[in-house]
């Protein structure tokens, strides 16, 4: 495992349960049994034990390797070798008493580079490493905006009472004025008449009356009675 994230889950998992006064050194310059030691402390025996079986276990769940414990029985003095790193978890008083930073402080090594980060920041972290670095620059800026940008909720707009039918109305009137401006219009000479031609519904309307009263019975012939006139001598 990369030595610069063994640290970081070293420090990750003494914060985790509030490990007091961590200091990390770099010790390549100064043995080749490892690479780093982190020191802590721990106020009781249970913090102690709590602190190292947090470095065992997050170290495993990330895959490293934990080559033993010590000093779990006690609990003053607890050592985690993780092979290219040493972690020393004492209580204060064993810590003021064997002075460890004095022995491998030369070159310490600031704790911010260590750090843990969120989840989220690590899966970004990792997102961008895999990408080519051009391209990273632009990703990160669009997240970003898209992560500013406002949610806008879009609605509908209110349907006022009739519109619809106002509407239909004045698609059907738009559609009458159009066919009647796309009917040809005659143009008649001058001094001539044109006869129009009755409606078809009028013609039948008059052949039909015309029909009826042909079957009408014809009236009867007026009898006409002469009244003849007696001579006045015979009167």
């Amino acid at each position: 495992m990369d030595i610069k994230k063994l640290q970081a889950l070293v420090v990750d998992a003494l914060e985790d349960v509030k490990g007091q006064d961590i200091v990390l050194f770099d010790t390549t310059g100064l043995t080749s049994l490892f690479d780093r030691i982190c020191i802590a402390s721990g106020t009781s025996n249970r913090q102690t034990r709590a602190l190292a079986a947090s470095v065992r276990d997050k170290v495993k769940e990330a895959g490293g390797d934990v080559i033993g414990v010590e000093g779990e029985d006690t609990g003053e003095w607890v050592l985690v070798d993780l092979g290219d790193m040493i972690v020393h978890i004492m209580q204060a008083p064993i810590r003021a008493y064997y002075r460890l930073e004095e022995i491998w402080g030369e070159k310490p090594v600031k704790l911010g580079a260590a750090k843990r980060k969120t989840s989220a920041e690590g899966k970004a972290a990792e997102a961008l490493d895999a990408v080519p670095k051009k391209k990273a620059g632009h990703l990160a800026a669009n997240k970003v905006a898209k992560e500013a940008e406002p949610v806008i909720e879009k609605k509908a707009p209110a349907r006022k009472p009739g519109t619809v039918k106002a509407a239909a109305a004045a698609g059907a009137v738009a559609k009458k004025a159009a066919a009647k401006k796309a009917a040809p219009k005659l143009e008649v000479p001058e001094g001539k008449k044109v006869k129009v031609a009755a409606p078809k519904a009028a013609v039948a309307s008059a052949k039909a009356a015309k029909e009826a009263k042909a079957k009408e019975p014809a009236a009867p012939a007026k009898t006409v009675i002469k009244r003849i006139r007696k001579p006045a001598a015979e009167e």
